[in-house]
């Protein structure tokens, strides 16, 4: 049994979705203390305890502590099972919680299952202190593929704030082979910039105002002839507004998100995604910081040396290569925004 202190670094929900993660693939029991002990809201919240029982269905692993806004969980993987599985964080109680969340901490467990799984989460696709789903299926997902991953992403329905509701439906294939090293040294040239405005229950015009904005700031830093937009009406149980911007370089794509809100201009929306982008536009970074953060287990687990130059070595990412280290058998080198590490090599059989 491994404990480990929920309260480390930033302490907050990645601790407890890598340490399971990652227990259940090695089979190792664990005990997380403090859990979410650095939130305004520490314990386990909706999204958090769906996630911990999504872990522990898959694997028929045992719970102790698997209670709302409880700051103790003791867990007992057993073995990972293939299956069609169904997860909804509004059963624990009405909440807009994540469901890409929940669908990142089972994902890699499902990758060690002996057949294809099929899932379906119900709950947030674009709300805050999450990944949008936009950046789940357009950037997360081609990217691991690049390891080895082979996981298809369905977006049924979209969730915002405070309904939730949203509907994403994954299938996922087993790895046979260890997964395969990942370096990502170098961005490469920009090759094209896409614009998603994003709007559930809502007119058009939200979009087009916030498309309007990204053009105009794209234009002004000489990208109008890479730039292209979307106006996307899509269905959800509420109201709801968001911006997407997917950037493809020659080493890949990155996504930026941002999220409308009651009172927040349309303009405003779209000046976050791009902002952030240009940001990382500008640096010598090959890859974005949450997007390389999200990368991490994937790379601990692979065959060979993986090295990722991320646009900021955040809190976030120093939290996870910690809960990493304490789970699996690898030693993460940092110097300044480069990150590598020799994978262990984990195969399925």
């Amino acid at each position: 049994m491994i404990t480990i202190d929920g309260s480390h670094g930033e302490g907050g929900g990645q601790i407890l979705r890598t340490a399971l993660s990652l227990a259940a693939i090695t089979k190792t029991p664990v005990t997380i203390e403090n859990v979410r002990r650095g939130r305004k809201k520490p314990g386990l919240q909706p999204q958090h305890l769906t996630g911990v029982r999504a872990v522990a269905s898959i694997c028929r692993g045992t719970l102790n502590g698997d209670s709302l806004f409880s700051d103790k969980l003791i867990f007992e993987p057993g073995d990972i099972n293939a299956g069609i599985y169904d997860y909804d964080v509004s059963q624990i109680a009405p909440s807009a919680g994540s469901a890409t969340m929940v669908l990142q901490q089972v994902l890699p467990v499902l990758l060690f299952a002996p057949d294809t799984s099929y899932i379906t989460v119900v709950g947030g696709t674009n709300v805050p202190l999450s990944p949008s789903a936009e950046f789940i299926k357009y950037c997360f997902l081609p990217t691991i593929a690049r390891t080895g991953v082979n996981c298809q992403l369905e977006l049924q329905k979209w969730g915002f704030f405070p309904i939730g509701g949203g509907t994403v439906k994954a299938t996922v294939h087993p790895i046979g082979n260890p997964l395969n090293a990942l370096s990502s040294a170098e961005k490469g040239q920009l090759k094209k910039v896409t614009g998603y405005g994003i709007v559930a229950n809502l007119p058009h015009s939200v979009a087009e105002r916030e498309i309007h904005q990204a053009g105009k700031l794209l234009a002004e830093a000489e990208l109008a002839s890479l730039s292209h937009f979307e106006i996307v009406s899509v269905p959800s149980p509420g109201t709801g507004n968001a911006f997407f911007l997917l950037a493809e370089y020659d080493s890949g794509v990155q996504g930026f998100s941002s999220i409308g809100e009651l009172g927040k201009p349309a303009e405003k929306v779209a000046a976050e995604a791009v902002a952030e982008f240009l940001a990382f536009n500008r640096s010598p970074a090959a890859m974005e910081k949450h997007l390389g953060d999200q990368l991490l287990p994937y790379l601990a687990l692979a065959k060979g040396r993986s090295t990722l130059q991320v646009s900021e070595l955040s809190p976030h990412i120093a939290t996870n290569i910690w809960a990493i280290e304490q789970l699996l058998p690898v030693k993460f080198e940092v110097n300044g925004n480069s990150i590598s590490v020799e994978g262990m090599g984990k195969a399925r059989i």
